[in-house]
This record gives structure tokens, sequence and C-alpha cells, in this order.
């Protein structure tokens, strides 16, 4: 059998401002914070992660925290990032909470077959909840604001533009092992939307690459994404994928080490910025299941300048 990722392992994006994004993360939209911590290339910058109440692979939406202008938008760039919640009640739920609350959304809608609902954080960071038709298992978080059953479950799909499809497509088909198995018209009315599938799991394993080349090339900034990462689930497979990249000559990173999960990095022929990583070990190699996020987390090798780097960053509240 050929090697296969399993799914979105997580999404990574752009706030320039840390205590707003951690209140509508957490309150507005109900998910935990796992791991607070620093971008590990630039310690001066917090990497908060939100996801689930078990921080299962697969559910964490990261951010890191740069003093940047917001976005310009367009394509070479991931446009969208959706949010699974388990039925088309729990959107009608969201649209009620996002009125109440005054999020930026849009009408319930179909998108690709699926009910959506798509909205923004308030820097513009675009989403879209999705009902992934009860495909995956849920693990709520027991003191979200947000009642078990409307909980957002996972990522999936994450929505990218590219001015064009070619060589973006023999990556993800050829080198990725991603299948293809459909196309929609984009709902922003900008070109077609291709569908690429990593295997089971419905939208928790899509890509969706919409062809816009009308559009001018994004400029990154806050309500941007900076990467995605595929899952890959343990090193002997990221091994693999490491030989594989470099047997198809695609420049990468090599293999990085981020304690919580083993990375690396590539762009695609478009410029987009992508990540393979392994599921474990997980967020809580560090501190309990119970307590995590509630202290800044340092991996053992940024552990020795702790008092510098806590130095350098503002509070989050």
């Amino acid at each position: 059998m050929s090697l296969q990722l399993t799914g979105i392992h997580h999404l990574t994006a752009i706030t320039a401002n840390a205590p707003e994004n951690l209140r509508f993360y957490t309150q507005t939209l109900g998910m935990r914070l796992v791991k607070k911590t620093v971008n590990q290339d630039d310690t001066s910058a917090y990497h908060l992660f939100y996801a689930d109440g078990q921080a299962t692979p697969g559910t964490d939406l990261t951010f890191f925290d740069w003093p940047v202008q917001p976005e310009g938008r367009g394509t070479h760039s991931i446009s969208r990032t959706g949010l699974r919640v388990g039925s088309r009640d729990t959107l009608a739920w969201w649209k009620s909470r996002f009125d109440q609350l005054k999020v930026k959304s849009e009408a319930v809608t179909e998108i690709d077959g699926r009910a959506s609902l798509d909205f923004e954080d308030g820097e513009g960071q675009r989403l879209r909840l999705i009902d992934d038709g009860g495909l995956a298992p849920s693990h709520p978080w027991d003191r979200s604001p947000v009642p078990a059953e409307h909980q957002i479950k996972g990522l999936g799909p994450i929505i990218m533009s590219v001015p064009d499809l070619t060589n973006t497509a023999a990556v993800l088909e050829e080198v990725m092992n991603m299948s293809r198995v459909r196309q929609y018209a984009s709902p922003d009315g900008i070109g077609d939307v291709h569908v690429f599938s990593m295997g089971k799991g419905g939208p928790a394993a899509e890509l969706h690459v919409a062809v816009q080349p009308g559009l001018p090339a994004a400029r990154q900034g806050a309500g941007a994404v900076h990467h995605v990462a595929f899952r890959a689930p343990d090193v002997a497979a990221l091994h693999e994928w490491t030989e594989r990249l470099q047997n198809f000559r695609l420049p990468s990173s090599g293999e990085v080490e981020r304690y919580y999960f083993r990375s690396l990095y590539f762009r695609e022929p478009n410029g987009i910025l992508f990540e393979i990583a392994t599921d474990g070990p997980g967020f809580a190699v560090d501190e309990p299941m119970e307590t995590l996020g509630e202290g800044l987390s340092l991996p053992p090798f940024l552990e020795h300048k702790r008092s510098q780097i806590e130095a350098r960053l503002k509070p989050l509240v």
C-alpha cells in the first residue's frame, strides 16, 4: 500500500492581538486552550493552540502572535478554514449565537453538498462551520461555554486559492498521494474548487483548491493563515515522507523536532507552506491533560531561557 496521510493535523494562522484572540476562540467559539507556548523560531511571540477537550490530533487551530498589519487577501494562500460540527441544527444554533454576539457571519447554506456557515473573527480570519454528518467522534471540553452537542469537533476541510492548478495538483496527487474526487463552483463566484481527499474521514481529510487566476497575490498579515499541517501517524511514517520528498527533489526543511510532534515543512508549487506532522507524542507530554494550557509550556531545548522568554511576553489577560 502506498504511503498515506491520514487527514488535517493542524492549521496555524496569524494574530496581532493575542488577548482578543484568546477571548474569541475560548469564549465565543468555546474551544479549549490546550497549549500556551512560544514560536520556537521567534520566542518573543506566543504560539497558542486551541483544540477539543482531549487535544486530539486534527482538532487544533493555532496562532502566532505577531505585530503585523492586516493581510492582503488574494491567491497563493489558504483562504478559509473549515471547522466541523455535528449537525445542521448545530449550525442554526451557531448562527443565532453569532448574531447575538455580533460576529460577522453569513447565512447557513449548502456548499459542496454540506450545510455550512461562513464567519470571521475580529481580525478577518475566514472560517467555515461545516456539518460533518456525524462522521467523526466528538471530545467536548467540559468547561466550554458552548454546550457539548454544539462544540467544534475538529478541522476540515481546508480551502486554498491558487492561480493555476497544474503543478499543485501534480504534487498533491503524485507526491502526497491524495485523490482528486470532485469539484464545485466557488461560493464567492470566482473559479471552481477541486477537492482532494486523503482517504476516509470526509471533510477532516480533505483539501479544497480554488483556482482563481484573476486575484492578486495575497500578502500575509493578521487574519491570514501561515501554514497547514497534514497527519502522519508516527515518526517512522515521517521518515518515509522525508525520503519521498527527497526522491521527488522537492526542497524541504528536513525533519524538525517540535517536541509535541515532529515536523517536515515544504512549499507546494504556488508557494503555500505545507507541513507533515506526527500525531504524537501530543500536548500532554509536559503537563497533565486536566490542566493543559494553564501555564506557559516550553520544550526542553528552550527551558533554560524561560526567564528571558517570560520577560518579553506581554500579558494575555
